[in-house]
């Protein structure tokens, strides 16, 4: 959502209302890409609108025109892995780690604009948030096997709170990309409008005057209630497509088992020969560690997810995929990463699950 003309600096700006903080990310070059130090600066926000009564909600948007968030700013931890600096790195995935916990607990409602590109650190804000607002350009996706790395952020746990039977699996490994509506048949969004209307539901918050309840439940639908004019009550449906996945996915606990799924069957082929492929593009390392942790996440209390996704970050990062695939992708774009291993039978699964586990880092 453009939000006006902003400067460079600061990174995040916090705005203050009669019943409402705001606080923007303006990073808008990158898609408000995250920083340690902006992490920090969130956090700080927080804390204040909890200790002050004035603030009754909080609402989280982007500057720009591309996005609310596209995720942690690659680009600086490639360098510091590059560097060896993994101090640099492991404190930026324990701050964000922190930080999405943390709006997860929130006291008061929590409130997003998921405008534009929503990916990766942006979908860690917006997990935790009570309303999730996506309008039509609205894109939420996972992409990060892709990328060497796994689907973060706390994803491994609350993906199957939110997502229809199946999707933890599929969004998770394949990286699907949801636009509009899409979002919020999907679980990751939960309210819809039209990007027209982002402007003056911005400014409805902004002049909210009534007074919510200490009652975070009864909050929330009084802002729903207030909100309601702005939203697309009726969303699509897709029985097909939710089969599909079901069927090829939901509770699946190894990689060759769904490579082999997806190669025989005669259902919407083309979809299966288009999944199969971008599964094949991935890092099998990265793969084979996505769908462990979904099976050792799936049910267990936040804290115990983001425990074993710090463990499985400070692997990641470590192992040689993540520099190659950031490479590959971000940085000389050729689409050619090598991976290391280069297939998904050479993956040491035992290794990959007792690291998840229990492990030394």
């Amino acid at each position: 959502m453009a939000t006006g003309s902003y400067q460079r600096e600061p990174e995040v700006i916090v705005t203050r209302h009669p019943s409402m903080m705001e606080i923007i990310l303006n990073r808008p070059r990158v898609i408000n890409a995250l920083t340690t130090e902006m992490i920090l600066r969130v956090r700080q926000a927080l804390d204040e609108a909890i200790q002050e009564d004035q603030y009754q909600f909080v609402l989280f948007l982007g500057t720009g025109n591309r996005g609310f968030c596209a995720g942690g700013d690659l680009k600086r931890l490639a360098k510091a892995v590059k560097e060896k600096s993994f101090s640099v790195a492991d404190e930026f995935f324990r701050e964000e780690y922190g930080l999405d916990l943390f709006i997860h607990r929130f006291p008061k409602p929590v409130i997003v604009i998921a405008d534009g590109i929503t990916m990766g650190g942006g979908l860690g804000i917006s997990a935790g948030a009570n309303i999730v607002v996506a309008a039509e350009r609205t894109l939420m996706a996972m992409p990060e096997t892709r990328i060497g790395f796994f689907p973060d952020v706390g994803a491994t746990g609350w993906m199957f709170t939110k997502c229809p039977r199946g999707y933890p699996e599929y969004l998770g490994l394949v990286g699907y990309e949801m636009e509009g509506a899409e979002c919020v048949r999907l679980g990751l969004a939960n309210s819809l409008t039209r990007g027209e209307r982002l402007p003056r539901l911005r400014k409805a918050l902004q002049s909210f005057q009534g007074k919510l309840t200490d009652d975070q439940t009864v909050a929330i639908e009084h802002l729903k209630s207030y909100l309601a004019s702005f939203f697309q009550k009726d969303m699509p449906i897709n029985p097909e497509m939710d089969e599909w996945v079901a069927t090829h996915f939901a509770g699946k606990t190894s990689l060759p088992e769904i490579m082999n799924s997806l190669s025989r069957c005669s259902q919407e082929d083309r979809l299966c020969q288009d999944v199969y492929h971008r599964l094949s593009e991935r890092s099998p390392t990265a793969l084979v560690l996505t769908l462990a942790l979904l099976r050792h996440n799936e049910g267990r209390p936040l804290e115990e997810v983001f425990a074993a996704e710090t463990r499985a970050a400070r692997f990641m990062i470590r192992h040689s995929d993540y520099l190659e695939g950031i490479r590959a992708r971000i940085l000389d774009k050729d689409d050619l990463p090598h991976w290391q291993p280069s297939t998904i039978e050479e993956v040491a699964l035992p290794e990959v699950k007792l690291l998840i586990e229990k492990s030394s880092f």
